[in-house]
């Protein structure tokens, strides 16, 4: 990355920091643009050249996203059970949005369109994820691999469907934690 792109993504970063923090302190509906570009100490100009609105700000993925999680996938060792780092990598991503996952939670319910605006992010989340998973699999028969990639997907989805709006991220994490635990005892007894 040259110095150019370093700085660009430094300002994308520092907008971002400076939205969630107001966000955060004073509620993502009594905050505008302006604002958000006053903290981050840029214009509102230059606000638009990364964001496309208030919302983006909330559900765009940082630039190096997707390069972090393939280098997720990268440290697990082939020698690790499959389940094993596909539940680590599982809590890793979930991890990463601590900062953004509730309010991108709070406002998909809202809007239906919002939730279709991260569907993108999902699709390419999964993609690597199942390419990954190939490369794992033993070619002769990679359903036992497969398996696993979907039960992983599906305890996630779990997790994320019961997590009541009562309960923090936290608890979130907790129950992502317990989703993928009482899969993986099941899994575990097959083996890989």
């Amino acid at each position: 990355m040259n110095l150019r792109e370093r700085k660009k993504l430094a300002t994308w970063r520092a907008i971002r920091s400076a939205a969630l923090e107001l966000f955060a302190a004073r509620g993502f509906e009594t905050v505008n643009v302006e604002q958000i570009a006053a903290a981050a100490q840029v214009s509102r100009a230059t606000f638009f050249n990364y964001f496309a609105s208030k919302e983006a700000v909330v559900f765009d993925q940082d630039p190096e996203e997707r390069e972090i999680l393939r280098a997720m996938m990268a440290d697990c060792p082939a020698t690790e059970p499959l389940w094993q780092s596909l539940t680590a990598i599982m809590l890793g991503l979930n991890e990463r949005l601590a900062d953004r996952m509730p309010l991108q939670r709070r406002l998909k319910a809202e809007s239906p369109a919002l939730a279709q605006s991260t569907k993108e992010f999902g699709d390419q989340f999964r993609a690597d994820l199942t390419a990954w998973v190939h490369s794992r699999a033993d070619a002769a028969d990679p359903m036992p691999a497969l398996l696993q990639l979907n039960l992983a997907f599906a305890a996630t989805g779990a997790a994320y469907a019961s997590w009541r709006p009562d309960e923090s991220f936290p608890d979130y994490l907790r129950r992502l934690t317990d989703c993928l635990q009482r899969t993986g005892q099941g899994v575990a007894t097959a083996g890989d």
